[in-house]
């Protein structure tokens, strides 16, 4: 089950993936967008916590260390993406499962035998090639930094959110404590756009800040949807089986350019594609 609930979790953060490409082609503040985003996610947390009638146990709290990881990393890319070369940042950001493997194996002495470590390194060496630009060289490096804290942070997120069902914390608690945490981090960066554009002539923005945040909320659906779902198969699978499937949602986005937005596939991307997809294949057989 853990491969089923990892798919479904790379569709779900695919999803976000088109809709926050959508939204990067419009006019409006990222920082309220994605306080939308986590305040919904908080919004759903607690009421499926309320629902369910899940314990609030300290083991919850975990949940806090996951919403920092996670505004760290989200701010580390764009950061990146801003100061640097797009197509670098991007790679970057898709190897946060070669992390995760390694600390896993310190941490929880997970192995992989070696049909399983093969069938990683196909999928990784997917989305690496999903993810290659020919225009990188060493005079184009800036933004690295940025990437590979970014790396790193979305690497301990995924960590922590494995951490949460090894001492059994209650989901929606623990993703309530997440999603709030996130939310109050952007707000305070949105209050601090806010105060530091007070008094100068800024130009009419075509999206309101109420706006911005209504659309945040609605992609925040997709965001707690994969959450839930990640969070099921890291308590099934290995960690970073789970992370390097999950890290597919990449194809979601480039489907999404290819048959909506009329994009051309590169040699390398339809080479990715196809190896991404081999490694899933392996991945069905090792589990079956």
């Amino acid at each position: 089950m853990w491969l089923i609930f990892s798919v479904l979790a790379a569709v779900s953060f695919g999803l976000r993936g088109i809709l926050y490409h959508w939204t990067s082609q419009q006019s409006l503040n990222r920082n309220v967008l994605l306080c939308g985003t986590f305040f919904m996610g908080a919004l759903v947390s607690i009421c499926c916590a309320l629902i369910t009638q899940q314990e609030w146990t300290v083991s919850a709290l975990i949940g806090v260390q996951m919403g920092l990881f996670s505004f760290g990393a989200n701010a580390s890319m764009f950061k990146g993406f801003a100061v640097g070369k797009a197509s670098l940042v991007a790679i970057l950001t898709g190897l946060p499962s070669v992390v995760v493997v390694f600390v896993a194996f310190l941490l929880w002495d997970e192995r992989l035998n070696l049909w399983q470590f093969f069938a990683f390194i196909v999928i990784v060496v997917g989305i690496l090639f999903v993810r290659y630009s020919n225009d990188i060289t060493l005079k184009n490096l800036q933004g690295a930094g940025w990437g590979v804290l970014a790396l790193f942070l979305f690497a301990g997120n995924d960590l922590s959110s494995k951490w949460t069902t090894i001492v059994s914390a209650p989901l929606f608690p623990t993703l309530f404590f997440m999603f709030a945490t996130g939310t109050c981090c952007f707000g305070l960066w949105w209050l601090k756009d806010r105060a530091k554009d007070k008094g100068k002539e800024v130009a009419p923005a075509s999206w309101t800040e109420r706006r911005t945040f209504l659309i945040g909320m609605v992609i925040g659906i997709t965001n707690v949807i994969g959450m839930i779902f990640i969070i099921h198969a890291f308590d099934q699978g290995k960690t970073g089986l789970v992370s390097a499937v999950v890290a597919l949602n990449v194809l979601i986005v480039l489907l999404y350019t290819r048959f909506v937005l009329r994009d051309k596939f590169s040699k390398m991307e339809q080479s990715g594609l196809a190896l991404a997809f081999i490694g899933i294949m392996m991945m069905k057989l090792v589990a079956s």
